[in-house]
């Protein structure tokens, strides 16, 4: 095998990176990226822009890949301590850390690559957007609410993806952005819970090894009431129709049903609240602020 042909990565290494990065979890942000992206279209000129549409997926998937890979770099050692995480790619071998790195980069180069190509104040504030990416595997390092920094990032999307199309920055974007956040650090507080008594023995910090599951499972339930007002008062802000506010009692009832089916002493059905019903909330929103949009005027 000539060394040209060895520099290329293999197709098992491609696919343990994918594994690794769990790409198809791109799910859960993306649509309110274009939630935020779409109604900036509406209010810009009422029209889709496709080639900025596709640059704010490309950016999205980049920055969420790089940041999962780098996670998946920092935690290694704590994920090879956990039986639920020992399986992981960098723990088993499956991918080395050397191209955890390399896929890492590639995903950052071209997550600045198109932020650049949008326009010049999201290249400005890409390398912002990258901060929390590298500080949240830490947090669990040095504070009990490391959620909070996972949804400090994540609130990054809809905000990113307004200021792509306008280049302007955007108060009602912001308001979704905390919403995203907020959803997203409540519904990790469940997901945490499954892992306490591992994260007590290995020193992880985080809010169900400090308080204990029910309080992490009710401040889940609090977060998810506030991601409640804050879709509302997003709606308000931007005039949204009858559509959106459908959604959002389709989001209201997913998150009743996603507390009903997890409870402090039965975490059995974790997984599909985790999942299932988030990966649905997501989806579920952003038809129905598409179709809100496309009856109130916005041209394909």
């Amino acid at each position: 095998m000539s060394s040209a042909s060895a520099a290329i990565p293999q197709p098992g290494r491609t696919k343990a990176f994918l594994r690794l990065v769990m790409i198809e979890h791109s799910v859960f942000a993306l649509p309110f990226a274009y939630i935020a992206a779409l109604t900036a279209m509406f209010q810009l000129d009422r029209n889709i822009h496709w080639g900025r549409l596709l640059l704010v997926t490309v950016c999205m998937v980049g920055l969420r890949t790089f940041a999962m890979a780098v996670n998946r770099i920092i935690d290694r050692e704590i994920d090879a301590r956990n039986p639920r995480t020992a399986h992981r790619e960098l723990v088993t071998g499956a991918m080395s850390v050397r191209h955890a790195w390399t896929g890492a980069l590639i995903a950052l180069v071209v997550f600045l690559g198109s932020a650049a190509l949008l326009n010049p104040l999201c290249l400005a504030l890409a390398p912002i957007a990258v901060i929390p990416m590298v500080v949240y595997p830490y947090g669990k390092r040095f504070t009990n609410f490391p959620q909070a920094i996972l949804g400090l990032a994540q609130a990054m999307g809809p905000v990113g993806g307004w200021l792509a199309i306008t280049g302007s920055w955007s108060w009602d974007a912001v308001i979704l952005g905390l919403a995203v956040g907020v959803w997203i650090g409540g519904f990790d507080l469940i997901y945490a819970c499954q892992d306490v008594d591992t994260d007590r023995e290995t020193g992880v910090m985080s809010v169900p090894a400090r308080f204990g599951i029910p309080a992490a499972i009710w401040g889940a339930r609090v977060c998810h009431a506030i991601t409640t007002a804050l879709l509302v008062w997003y709606a308000l802000a931007t005039d949204a129709g009858s559509f959106f506010w459908l959604g959002l009692l389709i989001v209201a009832g997913a998150f009743g049903y996603e507390h009903s089916i997890v409870r402090p002493h039965d975490l059995s059905r974790l997984n599909r609240a985790f999942f299932s019903v988030n990966g649905f909330i997501g989806i579920a929103l952003f038809v129905c602020a598409l179709l809100d949009l496309l009856v109130r005027g916005l041209t394909v």
